[in-house]
């Protein structure tokens, strides 16, 4: 008997009493089946109820599993989609929603590979880039050759794969002459520079026979004629160490460089990412200081008085323009009584526009207070004065201008050039002789600029017998995995005083400090020291091409991104691996929990080669639960369809 039937039978409308028994008796099996039929549909409605919400419940980790996948899957393409976004378009940005949440939500399990289009990326010298931003730069200035970062939805969250046939590189002082050409695959400078001996190819290498456009018969006799006509003992350019740290704008490959270092002259090589292409990119891979550079409307990323010699061979500046500008920038990097050596048309040429040229140099440098050191040839060779006694004696008026008082110029992140004079910091009369030591006492001295930062010398020589103290530590600790000529370019991504780097100088190595803004501009100091670096933010990229540093140094650089909150752990992490060459190592202290994170990307980056985490021995710079990981990166090609 249906429920149905049974309601009706009840709810018919027949309202008399049926007084027999046995009517009666059926009556109260009818409200039993009734009473019956309400409890299965109740506890059906329950059953659906419940069902219905654990229905939602599986799904929801399904959907969650989901998600992970859909994550690692926009993540793989996410590389090519943006280098098939050639108009501009926000490609990318919900994948960055869905994998950018790796720390907390989603644990990552791999990085994707960019696009091969992407192996020599520079993201903020990205002149492509510039262009589908529509950025209004003025060409005239070399605005599109300076630094111009994209925005977060246009970072490539992947990793920069090799180019096809890439080799471990060779290993220095080998390196200094040859190079893989496959892996700096460019043959432009060897047929543009043909004749004047930048570069040849012979067969898988590239050679360098060390000349350049004023210097065909090598860099050497080049070096040795500078020396010369300053009348140095022995055309020795560093004339016992008096000179140590030196700019060489428009570099080339780097010969110059390269060719001082036998001399214990330390050159920061610089060039822009222009049509001469790659030149910082063959200098690095032969394992030559560099960096990319323009001397365009900001401050290169370097402090004042830095360098004791600037050079400038055919690099194809107009100096005369905007007052001088330019000129009062390298004005403001050399040290007092500093040289620049400038080889070009003008200095020996006859012709109305050469001569036009020169006349007009000769009378800036003697506003500016510099001297003829020596003129021979194509060459001039001009000295900065010693003492700010000769800017004291100038005209009322006469420009270039002094600076104005509360001007820092060692203010060089992003900051414009001024046409202006830098001002000594020093008193009147204070000498070049008393600010600095000759190399390599100027090592190990502490530097006169300590005093500006209010550091002890005794904090200065701790600080030193500290990181001597970490830097047989590490080396210890990487002894199984490297040999002699295993490191070459050294990156300290927070350099502090330098000490790391000035633990590392009886090897064959040298090292990139850089002092990371916002914080303390120690950057003078390192300078000041006869070490050489730049000033960087870590919550963008450094500008240098892919694959430039066999090991990376960052002592608290993720604890310093972290309190800044402009990056995340990731950024750093995919920028380290960009910079870092195939086989090359990091070594990173910072907190535990720090550590303990960043392990769990080590696969995702291919640093698994080889790694190792101690904990930080305890001394006046370690903090209770600091550790050091140490890791080696994979020499790692992506399958063609990653």
């Amino acid at each position: 008997m249906s429920c149905r039937s049974i309601s009706g039978d009840i709810f018919s409308g027949n309202r008399s009493l049926v007084k027999m028994r046995g009517r009666n008796d059926n009556y109260k099996g009818k409200r039993l089946a009734f009473s019956a039929c309400l409890m299965l549909v109740a506890l059906s409605i329950i059953g659906i109820f419940y069902g219905s919400f654990l229905k939602a419940a599986i799904q929801s980790k399904s959907d969650s599993t989901h998600v992970q996948d859909v994550g690692e899957m926009a993540s793989r393409r996410l590389g090519k989609n943006m280098a098939e976004d050639d108009d501009g378009n926000e490609a990318g940005s919900e994948t960055d929603e869905v994998a950018g949440h790796s720390d907390s939500d989603v644990t990552v399990k791999s990085f994707p590979s960019c696009d091969l289009r992407h192996s020599e990326i520079i993201p903020c010298l990205d002149r492509h880039l510039n262009s589908q931003l529509k950025l209004k730069l003025n060409l005239s200035l070399m605005e599109h050759y300076e630094r111009h970062c994209p925005p977060p939805h246009r970072r490539l969250n992947c990793l920069i794969p090799p180019p096809p046939n890439y080799k471990v590189p060779i290993q220095w002082p080998a390196s200094r002459d040859e190079v893989w050409q496959s892996n700096v695959p460019h043959t432009f400078l060897a047929m543009e520079k043909s004749d004047q001996h930048w570069m040849t190819i012979k067969g898988e290498k590239v050679n360098f026979p060390g000349g350049g456009t004023h210097f065909h018969d090598g860099a050497d006799k080049y070096i040795a004629s500078l020396a010369k006509m300053l009348r140095y003992d022995d055309e020795n350019l560093s004339n016992h160490g008096n000179i140590r740290t030196v700019l060489d704008v428009g570099c080339g490959v780097a010969s110059f460089g390269a060719y001082l270092l036998p001399l214990d002259i330390l050159a920061m090589s610089v060039a822009p990412n222009d049509v001469h292409e790659n030149q910082i990119q063959f200098a690095l891979e032969r394992g030559i200081p560099s960096t990319l550079g323009i001397l365009g409307t900001k401050r290169l990323p370097f402090p004042s008085k830095s360098f004791d010699l600037a050079h400038c061979s055919r690099c194809r500046i107009d100096w005369l323009q905007r007052d001088g500008i330019l000129l009062l920038e390298v004005d403001r990097l050399l040290r007092p009584g500093g040289f620049f050596a400038w080889s070009s048309p003008p200095a020996y040429r006859d012709d109305e526009e050469d001569v036009q040229i020169w006349n007009g140099m000769s009378d800036l440098v003697e506003r500016m207070c510099w001297k003829v050191a020596s003129k021979e040839g194509q060459t001039v060779i001009w000295k900065k004065a010693e003492t700010a006694d000769c800017y004291n004696k100038r005209p009322e008026g006469v420009a270039p201008p002094l600076c104005d008082e509360d001007d820092d110029p060692d203010s060089a992140w992003d900051a414009p050039m001024k046409a202006c004079i830098s001002r000594f910091s020093q008193g009147k009369g204070e000498t070049r002789k008393k600010q600095l030591v000759a190399w390599p006492s100027r090592l190990t001295s502490p530097p006169l600029r300590l005093k500006d930062l209010g550091v002890s010398n005794q904090h200065f020589q701790k600080d030193d017998i500290v990181w001597q103290s970490r830097v047989d530590l590490y080396w210890k600790q990487m002894d199984s995995e490297i040999e002699e000529h295993t490191f070459r370019n050294i990156m300290d991504m927070r350099a502090h005083f330098g000490s790391f780097a000035a633990a590392l100088v009886s090897k064959p190595v040298w090292v990139m400090n850089v002092v990371p803004t916002p914080g303390h501009n120690t950057l003078p100091l390192i300078y000041d020291r006869g070490l050489i670096g730049s000033l960087h933010n870590w919550c963008e990229s450094f500008s240098t091409y892919p694959r430039t540093y066999d090991l990376l140094h960052a002592w608290n650089v993720f604890s310093d991104i972290e309190n800044q909150g402009c990056s995340s752990m990731e950024d750093l992490l995919l920028e380290m691996d960009r910079i870092l060459r195939p086989k090359g190592f990091v070594i990173i202290r910072d907190k535990g929990l720090v550590i303990d994170q960043i392990r769990t990307y080590l696969s995702a980056l291919h640093w698994d080669a080889w790694s190792t985490v101690v904990s930080a021995e305890s001394d006046e710079l370690s903090t209770e639960d600091d550790k050091i990981l140490f890791a080696r990166k994979q020499l790692f090609i992506p399958d063609d369809d990653a």
